[in-house]
């Protein structure tokens, strides 16, 4: 078999190959380039035959694949190529990540690596990641197609998010773009996907339970009778006081411009919205 052709795609996450037989060939980058790749994690995570002969030329634009073979062109979605599947994404007591298809009601997929149960996941659709935090004091990410671990950050070991009288396990975990924000027993703190480094750590007392990105703003609770808002840069601008004496959770509601953010204390939660019997052992997080 010879390569004819390569293009990446818009995202910079993914690149297709073609070769002497008509086939395109998707490899995921983060998987494939990864310290830990295997053999597994460096084969195509897509490969379909898009010409009876050779894919001579292969080029990409801001939403299209286009390639040429012998007399003809075709065009391909970028978006149908690396599109989100319809799945819930389950995180829970048995240490692993279960991935559930949603149209079919099974679970399709099973994501091992932490040690101890996993408290938060995070999924970023356009990157095809999986991001996942634990008792363990590991956040991993996670190739969504291949269901490989890409990277592993152990926040308690970086000396500016350490703390120990806390411990080391990891609560609360988002990200935005190319950022991630996690804390718990380590302090709150905004990383960058990119360089895997923390650019700002905030000086919070006690562990925050839950944390999100709020326009140019960061949002969390926790250990505080208060919602904190902080900066970007690691200042703490305001802390808003609550009645409950600990917060644990806190979500934003994107669909009204009146009531915007929702949170409540573990003691007054007395309801379940929905219950799947998973014989899993408890399950600390669902993400879509």
């Amino acid at each position: 078999m010879s390569v004819f052709s390569q293009s990446f795609s818009p995202c910079g996450r993914f690149l297709a190959a073609g070769n002497n037989y008509g086939e395109i060939a998707l490899f995921s980058l983060s998987a494939a380039l990864s310290p830990d790749a295997t053999a597994l994690s460096q084969k195509p995570v897509l490969t379909f035959t898009a010409h009876d002969g050779p894919v001579f030329s292969l080029l990409s634009n801001d939403s299209q694949l286009f390639s040429a073979g012998n007399g003809e062109i075709s065009c391909w979605s970028w978006s149908e190529l690396v599109k989100k599947d319809n799945s819930l994404v389950v995180g829970g007591g048995d240490n692993n990540i279960h991935i559930l298809d949603l149209e079919h009601g099974v679970f399709k997929s099973v994501l091992q690596g932490h040690s101890d149960y996993i408290h938060c996941v995070s999924v970023r659709e356009r990157e095809a990641e999986i991001l996942s935090g634990g008792e363990d004091g590991a956040v991993r990410m996670w190739d969504s197609r291949t269901g490989q671990s890409v990277h592993c950050v152990e926040i308690y070991k970086y000396e500016s998010c350490a703390r120990p009288q806390y411990g080391k396990w990891i609560s609360c975990l988002t990200t935005d773009s190319d950022w991630m924000l996690c804390g718990g027993g380590p302090s709150l703190s905004l990383w960058h996907l990119r360089s895997l480094s923390p650019t700002s750590v905030f000086p919070l007392a006690g562990c925050q339970r839950q944390a999100a990105f709020y326009q140019d703003m960061i949002l969390a609770v926790g250990e505080g009778p208060f919602v904190s808002h902080c900066l970007l840069g690691g200042e703490v601008k305001a802390q808003i006081p609550c009645t409950p004496q600990s917060l644990n959770t806190l979500q934003i509601n994107a669909n009204s411009t009146e009531h915007r953010v929702g949170l409540h204390s573990l003691t007054h939660l007395g309801y379940t919205i929905h219950t799947l019997p998973t014989g899993l052992g408890n399950m600390h997080y669902l993400q879509v």
